[in-house]
């Protein structure tokens, strides 16, 4: 059910529960969390995460796929489409909200924008959105630049759970 992707580097794959311990342990790394949530996850919050990868994938048709470096066939982070029933102005509903995050040992070497890339072309033709959003902590230099290559712009500054965001979308047609 869960799509396989693959780019020169890198396999976007559906998780499998061998990945439950690196990705459990890439949420509870300060460098990887510090834009997203502000705070390393405990692994009963990564276990709630984990398991709403496959919930997504399993009621919405899309979700997040685990992202595997190719040449050494080890995970290296997450990326994907997600509905997360947020509190946010504007409202995101109905639009599938991209996100990502990668192990601090996969960061400066272009994965992100790759793995990003890979999910927006499998977007294109099989959502049924003609437009997908992003929400980035504007002190997140790195992931702004990542969705601006990927053809996201900037919507506008808001904040959630009473931090700054900024809200990027992306047509399709």
């Amino acid at each position: 059910m869960v799509p396989e992707l693959l780019t020169d580097r890198l396999c976007l794959r559906p998780h499998r529960m061998e990945d439950f311990p690196a990705s459990a342990a890439m949420w509870a790394d300060p460098v990887v969390t510090q834009f997203i949530g502000g705070r390393p996850l405990s692994e009963e919050e990564a276990w709630t995460r984990f398991l709403r990868y496959a919930g997504h994938w399993s009621f919405m048709g899309f979700g997040y796929w685990a992202v595997e470096e190719v040449q050494t066939g080890g995970f290296i982070g997450e990326v994907g489409f997600a509905d997360w029933k947020r509190r946010i102005e504007p409202s995101l509903r109905g639009v599938p909200e991209l996100g990502w995050a990668f192990a601090a040992r996969a960061h400066g070497r272009g994965y992100a924008t790759e793995a990003v890339r890979a999910a927006l072309e499998w977007g294109r033709t099989s959502l049924s959105s003609p437009s997908t959003a992003c929400i980035i902590h504007p002190a997140n230099l790195a992931s702004i630049r990542v969705a601006e290559k990927c053809g996201f712009a900037k919507q506008c500054e808001t904040s959630y759970k009473n931090e700054p965001t900024v809200v990027f979308t992306r047509e399709y047609y």
